[in-house]
């Protein structure tokens, strides 16, 4: 070799290497973990070991389409881990075998027996999966919990009741496939996550919108006995009472009601005719009548609002809350006109009393006005779990309000506080302030800390008491996290008397 050659030789190392010094550094992947249905691989990512994409279904597909979950089936070798699985079918797209879950742990063995943490998307049960990335569990893992996300079937393929699908059933049921698929992935949690370095009797259960009531739903179902140990409910709730034709805050009906939407749905097909149709084929569903969980007697027993009243729940501690301005994000009035016309349409007699505790403008529909829609299916709710927990149960409450926003905005959003309790704010954005940051990495300890004790305190943070009536404080999260009084709380009477009226007889009458 010449002396060129050498020092072009030289010359490619010293490139070489310095190319390498900029390199991060791989990270091996995790070893393989057994879980029911055989190995999986995950991938290594900023200290945690993340696994996505895993079975806890059979693909609900064909004859199963329309029918409560079953096992995964078991495979043979390693299963890749790393990718998302398909989203539910929803909007012309996703897959009919969207039956996955994901896992972020921060455990460094089996051994480590961390609290858990299971995400449950929104969506108004028509939308949502798991792959989106303001639910990317990093952030929460690497405060000391295991984080899981499931999926769940969504819109007509996940809760359609039809006289036929009941009929095939043992327990004469149909609908609700959603709910039974996320009871599925909770039972997978409680049999695989111990070799995840979880603890599967350290499980709470949390979500936002429709993953807050369908985490209301199953603090009520008997089936989700024994399968959590805590909830967390952000813009939740299901105490409103049924009716045939559903509307915000008031959104469950029986079977019965729901079984012919289902036979008008089929438009004279037979379900066995249905199940060979691809998703796209299938009749578009008319809104979300088809499109929510309904009482069936079995998932969901009965009035949730009664069950709670009587003490027929699975009593854990609950952390619950909502948004000061949810009801900007569901189609308000936009004249005043508009707004005393729907009150009076939605809520009848009462509607004067509401109308003076929810005031609109003389020309503009103002948060006052907005603020009978946020409460009605979002307030309301919440209020009422809280006091009706803490009369009947043992297990703790605990109640906050998110009012987080910028000085231009009237309130928060819906949905807002999703990127908040992720710690998923980007800190390079101007838009985003020092509260901001201050107030994400509150509610993510908050939330942390709440699944680690049932109980969201520790020595850094401010003190938040339990919710009683005697003592009805909330932790408002508004530039600091701070205790204030129940929100609206006048209001709120108001509008509990027009609910317990739609209890009576006459009540449910007006509303057929």
């Amino acid at each position: 070799m010449n002396k060129l050659t050498h020092q072009l030789a030289a010359i490619a190392a010293f490139v070489i290497l310095g190319v390498a010094a900029n390199l991060p550094a791989q990270t091996a992947p995790p070893a393989p973990v057994r879980v029911a249905g055989g190995l999986v691989q995950g991938t290594a990512e900023d200290g945690l070991a993340v696994y996505r994409g895993i079975p806890f279904a059979t693909p609900p597909v064909g004859d199963l389409r329309w029918r409560a979950p079953q096992p995964a089936a078991k495979w043979d070798g390693v299963r890749s881990a790393t990718q998302f699985g398909p989203m539910p079918v929803q909007g012309g797209n996703g897959s009919e075998d969207c039956l996955y879950l994901n896992v972020w742990t921060p455990a460094k063995s089996a051994s480590d027996h961390l609290p858990v943490l299971v995400w449950i998307y929104g969506g108004g049960f028509g939308a949502g999966s798991t792959s989106d990335p303001n639910y990317s569990g990093e952030q929460l893992a690497k405060k000391g919990v295991v984080f899981v996300s499931i999926a769940y079937r969504v819109g007509q393929l996940g809760f359609l009741a039809h006289p036929e699908l009941s009929a095939g059933t043992t327990n004469h049921v149909s609908g609700n496939y959603g709910l039974l698929d996320q009871l599925a992935g909770l039972e997978w949690v409680q049999k695989n996550i111990a070799a995840f370095g979880g603890n599967p009797h350290q499980v709470t259960i949390f979500g936002e919108s429709a993953g807050a009531i369908s985490v209301s739903m199953l603090c009520a179902s008997p089936l989700a006995k024994g399968l959590f140990h805590g909830a967390i409910s952000q813009s939740g709730g299901s105490f409103g009472p049924s009716r045939p034709t559903t509307l915000p805050g008031e959104n469950m009906r029986p079977l019965a009601a729901a079984e012919q939407a289902g036979v008008a749905y089929a438009r004279g097909a037979t379900i066995a005719e249905l199940r060979k149709l691809t998703p796209d084929k299938l009749p578009p569903g008319p809104g979300f009548g088809l499109s929510w969980p309904i009482i069936d007697g079995w998932v969901i027993p009965g009035d949730q609002y009664q069950l709670y009243a009587a003490g027929k729940y699975n009593d854990t501690p609950v952390l619950i809350g909502y948004n000061s301005d949810e009801g900007a994000s569901f189609w308000p009035p936009k004249t005043p006109e508009a707004y005393l016309i729907s009150v009076h349409n939605r809520y009848g007699q009462f509607a004067d009393d509401l109308i003076k505790a929810y005031p609109v403008g003389t020309n503009t529909v103002p948060k006052t006005a907005r603020d009978l829609m946020r409460d009605t299916a979002f307030g309301w709710q919440t209020w009422s779990w809280a006091r009706l927990q803490s009369r009947t149960g043992k297990s703790k409450v605990f109640y906050y309000y998110f009012d987080q926003h910028a000085e231009n905005q009237a309130g928060s959003w819906h949905g807002m506080d999703v990127s908040y309790v992720f710690h998923h704010l980007n800190p390079n954005n101007p838009q985003t302030t020092k509260a901001d940051l201050a107030i994400s990495d509150a509610m993510s300890t908050y939330w942390v800390n709440f699944a680690k004790h049932g109980d969201p305190n520790d020595s850094d943070l401010p003190a938040w008491p339990a919710y009683s009536d005697r003592q009805p404080q909330v932790m408002y999260f508004s530039q600091t996290p701070h205790l204030g009084p129940v929100p609206g709380g006048d209001s709120l009477k108001v509008l509990d008397d027009y609910f317990a009226w739609r209890r009576t007889p006459a009540g449910a009458a007006w509303a057929k």
